[in-house]
């Protein structure tokens, strides 16, 4: 029986607002304050409408991303830092965000999607006014942590949110959302940066979550979180509120609870030892896979440090080419937002990872040969050019999949009882290696630029392997259908 049957014949809806674990729930008293079933479907909100609001999440991890990259100069001067006192203040936001990874599962699973989100959405806000205020480097770090720290939880909560509450034909560009968001939070910080002094600039980090907070009252919660924790009325209201009451969801309905009920129970502690399982390891493998690849393809080690590879490339004003660049992103991520319901994950992925392949190469070739010839002659200009071209090549490739498309095939293959426990395992490796990347690129930049896009063509090239091999197509696919096959 769908939820729409049962309102009609009881009037009794159960529709959560804001659902945060089991903190509340709408009752029939609250109900009948509704008025009639009609002002109820007036205030139904769209699956649109509910991503662009969880969106300002990713939007604040971008501008936490980009941050440093434009105040770097200021904050040394007015702050008197050293140059490693400023790379550790960069670095501390991935030292927060592998923390908030490994809490971010188990925090979404006890008390729901949203609730996670506004958890987050507080360390985040305190950190931004921490450096805002910030007289030494002891604020500044104590920020920086708590800004990676709900950005851990972040990267996690949104796309897979967004995962549960999407219909499987909009699934890919709903889910593309998040990765676009961190693109625009990038872009906003290079830009902002550029005109507005540090501690404003800081000051206007705090916006992104300070309207995601009210905004989370009026989304509902994901139907597969409440179908999970068994609260049967209000998963099937929010699906209607997310299908609209006028759609019937019995099909969606029954698909869900038949998932719930297969899986090895809405409140089964799931341990490591049973991961051995192949229903469990091949779907967690392919995530952590994809996400690792991700980001040992060097992209945070090619975007924090483009204004250095802009400068030994020739590029005369590199901060401006850096903003270019956040800007080109932007508009390669809406291709995909665009194209991946359409394409497939599988095609997009290997096309952008070959793409990368030989962005990287042609880089790393055009390095190699500057370094045999003379600055003076019209050769060198030429190679300079060419190894511009083909870093913005290099992002754009990124952007068209192996940006976007790890977030949501992780969302989309994790079973629903594991979630939490792999989901955090899964955005932790991600983190950590992109820790580990940002801390050797500077290194490894200053050792050999063509041997260091060297490196990350190699990887890329792997990763054109990887996929080929292990990773579905998950197009157009129910999430129970996607995830069954693992069996």
């Amino acid at each position: 029986m769908s939820f729409r049957d049962e309102n009609e014949e009881s009037r009794d809806l159960r529709k959560p607002f804001l659902h945060t674990g089991s903190w509340y729930r709408m009752g029939s008293r609250q109900s009948s304050m509704l008025g009639s079933s009609q002002a109820i479907r007036d205030s139904s909100i769209s699956v649109v409408a509910c991503v662009l609001i969880v969106a300002l999440g990713p939007i604040q991890f971008g501008f936490t991303s980009g941050y440093s990259s434009p105040t770097q100069s200021a904050i040394t001067k007015d702050l008197k830092l050293t140059v490693s006192e400023y790379s550790l203040f960069g670095s501390l936001s991935n030292v927060g965000a592998m923390v908030g990874a490994i809490a971010s599962g188990q925090i979404a699973e006890y008390i729901g999607r949203k609730g996670s989100l506004m958890i987050a959405a507080i360390p985040n806000i305190i950190g931004w006014l921490a450096i805002s205020f910030a007289r030494d480097s002891s604020f500044l770090y104590m920020g920086r942590l708590l800004e990676g720290f709900g950005v851990g939880i972040i990267s996690y909560t949104v796309p897979v949110y967004i995962a549960e509450i999407a219909p499987q034909n909009l699934r890919g560009s709903l889910g593309s959302v998040n990765q676009l968001s961190v693109t625009i939070g990038i872009m906003l910080a290079y830009l902002l940066g550029l005109f507005v002094p540090w501690r404003l600039l800081a000051v206007l980090g705090v916006l992104p979550c300070t309207i995601l907070i009210p905004g989370l009252f009026f989304i509902p919660e994901s139907p597969r979180w409440l179908a999970k924790m068994g609260m049967t009325e209000d998963f099937e209201a929010s699906l209607q509120v997310l299908r609209g009451f006028d759609t019937d969801i019995t099909v969606e309905v029954n698909e869900i609870k038949r998932a719930v009920a297969s899986s090895a129970g809405k409140r089964t502690t799931i341990r490591f030892a049973q991961l051995k399982q192949r229903r469990y390891w091949l779907p967690l493998m392919i995530g952590i896979g994809l996400l690792v690849l991700q980001q040992i393809s060097g992209i945070n080690g090619v975007l924090f440090y483009s204004s250095t590879i802009f400068e030994a490339a020739g590029v005369t004003s590199s901060n401006a080419a850096t903003f270019g660049l956040g800007a080109i992103q932007v508009v390669a991520t809406a291709v995909t937002t665009w194209l991946v319901d359409k394409a497939g994950r599988r095609l997009l992925l290997i096309v952008s990872s070959v793409g990368m392949t030989v962005s990287l190469l042609v880089v790393a070739v055009a390095f190699f040969l500057k370094g045999s010839i003379s600055s003076d002659t019209s050769l060198y200009s030429t190679l300079s050019i060419i190894s511009v071209v083909g870093v913005v090549a290099m992002v754009v490739t990124f952007s068209l999949g192996i940006g976007a498309i790890p977030w949501i095939i992780m969302s989309e293959i994790l079973p629903v009882n594991i979630k939490g426990l792999a989901g955090s395992v899964a955005t932790l490796a991600n983190w950590f290696t992109a820790w580990v990347v940002t801390m050797t690129a500077n290194l490894l930049l200053d050792w050999s630029t063509g041997g260091t896009f060297t490196i990350y063509a190699i990887v890329s090239a792997l990763t054109v392997v990887f996929v080929t091999i292990w990773v579905p197509e998950t197009k157009g696919r129910a999430l129970e259908e996607i995830q069954s096959s693992f069996r």
